[in-house]
């Protein structure tokens, strides 16, 4: 459990870096990220006038995603950085997607929203930094309806040899210098490989998926493990 002043970093951390987050994430990620998210909506396979929260939403790359797909006014895009989602309303604003997608300043530790509220709640790349990974995925299912989707998209751990190896050397040692390099922000950039050392692995994810109450996980990796993709499914029955 992260304390305080952790919590306190953290938020510190992200409103720092806004205006650089969305070109460092092209850059960490040799832009695969969004061919990740372009996957994941594949499989999500959102219809015209249905409602998802996308939580931990940063400058809403995802929610405009789910807005084009499902529109209607039924997104909200939520996150505790309102420096992030001040880039992320200026990117809505140039779509015109003002009165598909509602910003939210808040906790995703405790959503400002009623039971069985969404037909997804999704996470993309924050999960591995709120205090508390199985307390989120519980609310994710709280406010998610009966029979739908919980979506994380996240970094994870590669498994196989040698590609584990100079995976960590460039995520530990180099990309740092990349946030200094392009960013000015080494010390910021620094936390991402501290933030992934705390997070489990898929097989440890979709535990925590299954401890959540969440069923029958469909779990996706990518590039050799680097990143990875779960979608749990919330029960129908009563309990479930």
């Amino acid at each position: 459990m992260e304390t305080n002043s952790s919590k306190n970093h953290v938020h510190a951390l992200f409103e720092t870096i806004a205006p650089q987050y969305d070109f460092m994430n092209d850059v960490i990620s040799f832009r695969r990220h969004k061919a990740w998210r372009k996957f994941t909506m594949k499989k999500m396979n959102v219809q015209k006038g249905q409602t998802a929260l996308d939580i931990c939403c940063g400058t809403c790359d995802w929610t405009i995603d789910l807005a084009l797909a499902g529109g209607q006014g039924g997104i909200v895009g939520l996150d505790f950085s309102q420096n992030m989602l001040d880039v992320g309303t200026e990117k809505i604003k140039k779509l015109d997607l003002q009165k598909e997608i509602t910003l939210v300043q808040g906790n995703a530790m405790s959503l400002p929203f009623p039971d069985d509220s969404f037909d997804y709640v999704t996470v993309g790349f924050g999960l591995r930094n709120v205090p508390d990974f199985l307390q989120v995925l519980r609310e994710m299912r709280r406010v998610v309806k009966p029979g739908g989707k919980v979506v994380c998209l996240e970094l994870s751990k590669p498994t196989w040899q040698p590609f584990k190896g100079i995976y960590y050397v460039y995520f530990e040692k180099i990309m740092p210098l990349f946030g200094k390099l392009f960013a000015g922000r080494l010390k910021e950039y620094q936390w991402l490989p501290d933030s992934l050392k705390q997070f489990p692995d898929s097989k440890g994810l979709t535990e925590l998926y299954r401890q959540a109450g969440l069923q029958g996980t469909d779990v996706h990796l990518f590039f050799g493990g680097i990143a990875a993709l779960h979608i749990g499914t919330k029960g129908t029955d009563s309990g479930a």
